[in-house]
C-alpha cells in the first residue's frame, strides 16, 4: 500500500534560515492543512483545520507571533 505521505503536494516555503513544506489535504472529508519540516519529511508534522491555519496566517502576517 503506497504512504499516504507520498500522495500528498507538498509546497516548500523558506525564510529566516529555516524552511518547512504544506500541503492541503482534503481526502479525509474533512479538509485540513499539514506542515512539516522541509529537512525531516519522514518525520512528525502539524495537522490543522483550515480555519485553524488561517486564523495562524493571519497572526504571523500581523505580526502578533
Amino acid at each position: 500500500m503506497t504512504d499516504v505521505r507520498e500522495q500528498l503536494v507538498w509546497h516548500r516555503r523558506c525564510g529566516s534560515n529555516a524552511c518547512v513544506e504544506v500541503a492541503h489535504d482534503n481526502r479525509s472529508g474533512r479538509p485540513h492543512v499539514l506542515v512539516r519540516d522541509s529537512e525531516d519529511a519522514a518525520g512528525p508534522r502539524l495537522d490543522f483545520t483550515t480555519n485553524a491555519w488561517a486564523s495562524f496566517l493571519q497572526a504571523v502576517r500581523q505580526d502578533w507571533i
